[in-house]
């Protein structure tokens, strides 16, 4: 499958992808692992269980003003790689480069070696593989697999992974109503049995009105919410864009918002308020219900939601750096496309190897003593501005037993700053080519415009705010991986620029 390249976007009506299969990926991605590990901690925050609901009700509000926004980019510029060719349009190619260099060798990979990980974490606990000789732990051979597997079913063309992402969605959203089902029957609360909390009952610190509770909520939420937006990467895929680009966001942050304001009812009802701020709550939900089958029923719906939202991943994110490598001659062979079976296969291969690369990084004793040596030589190099105590607190995590929460909070945390300044690079994308292409047809216009995409930008902001404020001067490490591309990018252009010279002789 040939891809366009340049900045001139044509439709596409003749892709691979339906409704169906766009709002799979959307629900691919999003549903992952976080509906499993975050409504404890909302609802210890929370002072009643109608203020958590409305939290994630909020949370998918927000999401919904997000999708407004990609709906009416997506489908006026309906070439894959989202984001990509939205800032390349807005302000210039550097900006583009930025973000594929940044999903290439930050966002992505980190977010498909999390699921991974979590994947890798359930199996072992449910099988558990003999002694390899190796040294290697059965988590790390799992997601090592895991990621290998899902790559290659993906080479092997896009009705391979279609497949494979429509099955594993669909076996995911059944195990999760059958969550919600177990809630119901085994029930100690019905909603209509609640009522709203009297100030001062936060078991999480805080109270009602002060705004620290209202960041650490949000935050949360959001985080549960994203990767909707991913389902932009794979436009030029998509049949009759103008109609399934738009109503795919739309209808799959809906569906989103109810599973999990569903679930989180069958949580609090199985489980009571209480119970359900006690934390791991979908483990003993079903060891309730049925168990010590129940807690391996579990951890087999964990192991699908980590599978389906690494297969989203990398089914979506390697048309990114297909599209990079298109524009950028540098980056061209990751433009290249099996022929007849419409997969970016050396994108594909690329972005496996950096994402086990990552898992290397967090799932090995060797890769953990390459961080603590990391660390403690930056100890040294920064001791002269006052950074080693912090920097020496952060060496000795490495003397801790590293697990899979472990991992899953430094992915997360590590490259949320980055991911936000690109989320609110897209937002003002949406105000500039507005301006910029005025008179181009949008088959989708944002509702209330200028106001939800002012909305849009604000969260963003507020985000980025509070990503950066969380890990302070660490963040500085993300975004400086994302500016070593610059050079990079440099490069790129003199080649792009040689070759043109010597096209015109």
């Amino acid at each position: 499958m040939a891809m366009g390249k340049g900045g001139d976007e044509s439709d596409n009506t003749g892709g691979g992808l339906g409704l169906w299969s766009v709002i799979s990926v959307i629900v691919g991605i999003v549903v992952g692992v976080s509906i499993f590990k975050v409504p404890g901690t909302i609802f210890a925050f929370s002072s009643d269980p109608w203020t958590g609901l409305l939290v994630w009700a909020f949370g998918g509000l927000l999401a919904l003003v997000g999708a407004f926004c990609y709906a009416e980019l997506a489908t006026t510029y309906p070439r894959a790689g989202g984001d990509y060719v939205y800032l390349t349009r807005a302000f210039g190619p550097w900006c583009g480069f930025l973000f594929g260099w940044a999903q290439l060798t930050v966002i992505l990979p980190a977010s498909i070696g999390l699921m991974a990980i979590v994947f890798a974490d359930a199996a072992a606990a449910t099988v558990e593989l003999p002694d390899s000789g190796t040294g290697l732990s059965s988590e790390f051979i799992y997601a090592v697999a895991a990621v290998v597997v899902l790559t290659v079913l993906n080479i092997l063309g896009v009705t391979l992974g279609k497949i494979a992402q429509n099955i594993l969605t669909i076996v995911k959203v059944l195990g999760l109503v059958g969550i919600v089902v177990v809630g119901f029957l085994y029930a100690e609360s019905l909603p209509f049995e609640w009522r709203f909390g009297e100030p001062g009952t936060y078991v999480g610190g805080g109270a009602p009105g002060e705004w620290g509770w209202g960041a650490l909520a949000t935050i949360l939420v959001l985080y549960a919410y994203g990767g909707w937006n991913d389902a932009a990467f794979v436009a030029a895929e998509v049949r009759n864009p103008r109609w399934n680009i738009p109503w795919a966001l739309l209808l799959g942050v809906g569906l989103i918002t109810l599973l999990y304001l569903l679930i989180n009812v069958a949580y609090v009802a199985g489980l009571g308020f209480e119970g359900v701020r006690a934390g791991d709550v979908p483990v003993r939900l079903l060891e309730k219900a049925f168990g010590d089958f129940g807690a391996t029923a579990m951890r087999i719906i964990i192991m699908i939601s980590g599978l389906g939202a690494a297969n989203a991943l990398i089914f979506a994110g390697a048309r990114v750096y297909a599209t990079l490598g298109n524009d950028h001659p540098l980056f061209g062979w990751l433009g290249f496309w099996r022929p007849g079976h419409g997969a970016p296969i050396l994108a594909l291969l690329a972005q496996a190897i950096i994402t086990i690369a990552m898992i290397v990084a967090v799932a090995t004793p060797t890769g953990h003593q390459g961080i603590d040596d990391a660390i403690a030589w930056l100890n040294q190099a920064l001791t002269r501005i006052g950074l080693q105590e912090q920097l020496a607190i952060q060496s000795n995590q490495g003397d801790q037993i590293w697990n899979a929460d472990k991992a899953f909070n430094a992915l997360v945390t590590y490259t949320a700053p980055v991911f936000w300044v690109f989320f609110l690079s897209t937002g003002f994308a949406v105000f500039a080519l507005r301006t910029r292409d005025a008179n181009r047809e949008r088959p989708f216009r944002v509702p209330l415009y200028p106001l939800i995409p002012f909305i849009f930008c604000n969260m963003c902001l507020y985000m980025l705010y509070q990503s950066v404020k969380y890990i302070e001067y660490q963040a500085l490490f993300g975004f400086a991986l994302v500016l070593f591309g610059l050079p990079f990018y440099g490069l790129s252009r003199l080649i792009g620029y040689h070759h043109e010279s010597e096209s015109d002789d």
